[in-house]
């Protein structure tokens, strides 16, 4: 079992940047596949980006130049920096772990709480 943590949420305006962190428990971090979705009101939950223990990155188009996920295997820790955001980047953002590539929720096996973000005009 893995249990996931974000943090790093917030509010801030138009323009801004926020870093969000999310760090796992257990010994097999760097085995999984890393990513952070999010789900606005009314919306499908969404990737946002991925990142395998190797450090190969997939981003969706509309966060493509202004975020960037990274990880650190040694501190357990998946990040996702939040550059030029926008009001429709407003959504809660999760955490989660899995071992395929996949877009797909579904296919991933373990979810953080989610942090709310709130991007204002």
């Amino acid at each position: 079992q893995v249990q996931l943590v974000e943090s790093g949420g917030g509010l801030v305006q138009a323009g801004g940047s926020l870093r969000l962190s999310c760090v796992a428990s257990g010994r097999t971090f760097s085995t999984y596949v890393m990513g952070w979705f999010r789900q606005a009101p009314g919306k499908e939950r969404e990737l946002v980006a991925r990142i395998t223990g190797g450090g190969s990155t997939y981003y969706a188009d509309s966060v493509k130049g202004r975020f960037t996920i990274s990880r650190d295997n040694a501190k357990n820790t998946v990040y996702l920096q939040m550059n030029t955001l926008k009001p429709e980047d407003t959504a809660v953002y999760y955490c989660a772990a899995g071992f395929v590539l996949s877009i797909s929720p579904m296919r991933y096996n373990y979810w953080g709480q989610g942090t709310q973000v709130t991007v204002s005009s």
